[in-house]
């Protein structure tokens, strides 16, 4: 085990925006044996605020599904993977032949641009600063996309990702992450979690038999299948499963960290054999 690459929301981070001390003290003691760690994430780099507040995390994490690479302790860019405007407004007609209702969102390094009732309930107070409008009102051609957001109100994410994936095509890469609304999280073509994070492996010289990687839903589906140890979460989406070669214990029951223990415990075995 030389680097470790985990995803955030339903991995290692709970609803209540919690990362367990059992959790925390796991990564820290990798991080002092000499373990590299990425966090892998669908959140966008404004987001990152649990692993810095609360994990101590100040290195790189891959946001946006594989389109950014984030260094958090300077808070800058490394490198970014948009899509132009003309891409996304096709991508969007598409959509809305299949599904008339959908309504459309557009991450970029500069912010949230929502389409009016996009966001259903703001308690967590997203659209503090937004004004909700038209996309092709809020973005412009430079603005550079880089996880585009489509959304429904009937039916289910997995229906939802059926119906679009195979009419999109090769146009985008499109994905969904989260259990309790069918949203769509779409990006270029051939950009997902496991390609930057190969590249990012390859930059450290790490090989992928040597990368733990931890996931929970669809979005994480390539990333797992691309570690040499690609652990879905027991209440991980069952795509993650049967992605991932191997399975972690229950978020609730901390997972992420049983794992590490024990392969850490290992290393220290075979470290004093």
């Amino acid at each position: 085990m030389r680097l470790i690459a985990s995803d955030i929301d339903g991995t290692i981070l709970g609803h209540d925006g919690k990362i367990s001390e059992r959790t925390i003290r796991a990564f820290h003691a990798c991080r002092d044996a000499g373990i590299e760690t990425v966090f892998v994430t669908g959140r966008p780099p404004r987001w990152l605020q649990p692993l810095r507040e609360q994990m101590g995390h100040t290195g790189t994490v891959i946001c946006s599904n594989g389109a950014v690479v984030w260094n958090l302790e300077v808070d800058s860019v490394v490198s970014a993977h948009a899509m132009e405007l003309d891409l996304v407004l096709r991508v969007r007609d598409i959509i809305k032949e299949l599904r008339p209702s959908a309504i459309f969102a557009a991450e970029t390094l500069t912010g949230l641009h929502v389409e009016p009732g996009f966001v259903e309930n703001d308690e967590s107070g997203i659209l503090a600063d937004i004004t909700p409008a038209p996309l092709e009102k809020t973005l412009g051609r430079d603005s550079g996309v880089l996880k585009f957001l489509a959304v429904v109100r009937e039916g289910t994410a997995d229906e939802f990702l059926a119906a679009v994936r195979p009419a999109v095509g090769d146009l985008a890469s499109v994905t969904h992450s989260t259990p309790s609304v069918a949203m769509l999280e779409i990006a270029l073509p051939g950009i997902n979690k496991a390609v930057t994070l190969a590249a990012y492996a390859d930059s450290l010289g790490i090989d992928a038999r040597d990368v733990f990687a931890f996931g929970d839903m669809p979005n994480d589906v390539e990333m797992l299948r691309w570690a040499g140890h690609g652990y879905a979460m027991a209440n991980g989406h069952p795509d993650a499963i049967s992605a991932a070669g191997q399975s972690a214990p229950h978020f609730d029951d901390d997972g992420v960290a049983q794992v590490l223990e024990g392969r850490l415990a290992e290393l220290n075995a075979e470290a004093t054999a």
